[in-house]
């Protein structure tokens, strides 16, 4: 089985067919350790899959993408097995000039920044001796450096010899972060609590008799996050597009653990399509899968949660009284569904469970808090990514086409969006009146075709559906009732949903095939990638899938597309970009 490692070090290796600067090649590495890649270069799609491994992307105009390397993106690389002299390989096959040297010859910062991330990376390692954590290292210097660092001291007890260290107890996950802070990321192979036993298969077909098997590339991200059972494995994230069944990587890791699992989604909806798939698609009868939300507070063998009931608590308090959840079994797997929106207090606690499996699950790593420093040290790195591009070719999830519509405002509205504060200049611009006639045109173009209108005002969002004859979902509606409109949208008897943010995360709608977005979260990338993940399921009729977002020209709306639009470019989408005249 050729795992995330492999599959990555072929990926390099190809890109290194003739491994030489040359003109025609189309990236620039600089010695601040960005790297311009040219997008209309024959070789554009081969070097950005490559960068996508070790680098961050940070611009995406139309002709030259900007990625960085950082400390955490070789981390990464790292920990799925991706070698300095590999990323220095993929580096030089496509650059136009080389890495940098300095001026007598010498290898510059940028190949010796590498180098050294890389090598960091496992230095100190985290190993069980009897019922001991201990931080060990084969550098006796380093260990000096860390015992003596206030950051890390605090967590440590006494020295045993000069490799070894105690660790304080109940501190595993504190002292990972502390390490990562200072630059020396740790290995964690302490292993976990075997949690409580619990038979779970995968079954050959669904209830409803449809043959159900594993995808390749689910199988092999499954297997990576189990690593055979070894100290090696159980902690990591599987990044994956929406469409592409990270609840299935999810089930798979549960039956090869055969264990008690709490699962915890992003909302109540989220949680009734785990149960769902769970039943559906396992061995696991009804009477073992739990839902723990508020609405509903069942503690089994399997349960599934959402990150606002665990995060509530009464004003004034300080204490969040379902925390207790994580507790009340002997969980031998936790899943966080949308890792990316994993809030600060259940980061709190998950540093405490650390003898915990813990799988994370997204379809970007990108947080909008940059936290994500806290997931690599808590939830664990990343082991397994795909990218986008690659699973719409195999057909995994479908093509799809962004469309990005600019419309002016008119001069009265114009005036007040410019005397007005700061603060309030995106909700004058995303209120637009002109974006209502290009929904109704873009309806026009796709009459009979699935369509969602996503915004996040909900008085805009009210006269939209007014205006369209379309029910509404927003997060004042019974959970009872979305399940009820989605379930009529699966099946046709609604063609047109007009849905707030809460449609953001976990819904699966199959047969979308059409978004229009009229107003976000600011610059959101995150929310870019799953509010475009809701029309990548595959289609039955294999029809292509339309992202259309509709922003106010010259306005802090048409800036913060930009920023989403990053997103889109560094999968590998294409914006076409319109105007109002052209569309009406």
């Amino acid at each position: 089985m050729e795992n995330l490692n492999t599959h990555t070090g072929k990926q390099i290796q190809n890109g290194t067919r003739n491994n030489m600067p040359s003109p025609s090649n189309p990236l620039i590495i600089q010695g601040d350790k960005s790297i311009l890649l040219e997008v209309q270069n024959e070789r554009y799609e081969e070097a950005r899959d490559a960068l996508a491994r070790f680098a961050e992307l940070e611009k995406s105009p139309e002709y030259i993408h900007t990625y960085r390397i950082t400390p955490l993106s070789l981390w990464n690389a790292a920990s799925s097995g991706l070698t300095a002299v590999e990323i220095l390989a993929g580096l030089e096959a496509f650059s136009k000039y080389g890495l940098p040297s300095n001026e007598y010859g010498l290898p510059s910062n940028v190949t010796r920044d590498i180098e050294e991330y890389v090598g960091r990376y496992g230095r100190v390692k985290l190993i069980r001796e009897g019922e001991n954590l201990i931080l060990t290292s084969d550098d006796k210097t380093l260990m000096v450096e860390i015992l003596n660092h206030k950051k890390t001291q605090v967590y440590l007890h006494e020295r045993l010899d000069a490799h070894r260290v105690l660790v304080a107890s109940g501190r595993r996950g504190h002292l990972k972060q502390a390490l990562l802070q200072i630059g020396y990321p740790a290995e964690d192979l302490a292993g976990y609590a075997s949690g409580e036993d619990l038979p779970i298969t995968l079954r050959p077909s669904t209830l409803n008799g449809k043959p159900f098997n594993l995808r390749h590339y689910q199988t092999e991200a499954a297997e990576i996050f189990h690593a055979g059972g070894t100290a090696r494995g159980g902690s990591g994230v599987i990044v994956l597009p929406c469409g592409a069944g990270k609840t299935i990587v999810g089930m798979a890791a549960m039956s090869q653990l055969q264990t008690s699992t709490l699962i915890l989604t992003p909302n109540t909806v989220a949680v009734r399509q785990w149960m769902s798939e769970l039943v559906d698609k396992t061995s696991l009868t009804e009477d073992l899968v739990g839902e723990y939300s508020g609405l509903q507070k069942d503690i089994r063998p399997v349960t599934v949660s959402t990150y606002q009931i665990l995060t509530y608590r009464k004003r004034g308090t300080e204490e969040f009284p379902h925390f207790g959840l994580f507790s009340a079994r002997n969980w031998g797997l936790i899943i966080y569904d949308e890792v990316h929106l994993l809030p600060a207090p259940v980061f709190r606690i998950t540093a405490e469970i650390q003898a915990r499996r813990r799988l994370g699950l997204t379809a970007t790593l990108v947080r909008e808090d940059g936290m994500e420093g806290d997931v690599f040290s808590l939830i664990g790195p990343q082991k397994y990514n795909v990218p986008w591009k690659d699973l719409e070719k195999q057909g995994w999830i479908a093509t799809a086409i962004c469309h990005e519509i600019r419309a002016p405002l008119d001069e009265s509205v114009r005036m007040e969006y410019a005397i007005a504060p700061q603060r309030q200049k995106y909700s004058i611009a995303a209120h637009n009146p002109r974006k209502l006639p290009l929904v109704q045109a873009i309806l026009h173009r796709h009459v009979g075709e699935s369509i969602l209108v996503i915004g996040m005002y909900l008085d805009q969002l009210d006269e939209i559906a007014a205006r369209l004859n379309a029910p509404l979902i927003n997060g004042a509606t019974p959970v009872r009732e979305r399940e009820k409109l989605y379930e009529q949208f699966r099946t046709g008897e609604v063609k047109i949903l007009v849905v707030s943010k809460v449609a953001n995360f976990s819904i699966d709608l199959p047969d979308a095939n059409v978004a229009i977005e009229i107003s976000g979260t600011f610059g959101s990338r995150q929310e870019e990638a799953q509010r475009l993940g809701r029309i990548l399921r595959p289609k039955s009729d294999g029809s292509m899938a339309h992202f259309y977002t509709i922003v106010t020209r010259e306005t802090v709306d048409q800036t913060f597309a930009a920023n989403r639009q990053r997103f889109l470019t560094e999968q590998g989408y294409k914006y076409e970009i319109l105007y109002e005249d052209e569309v009406l």
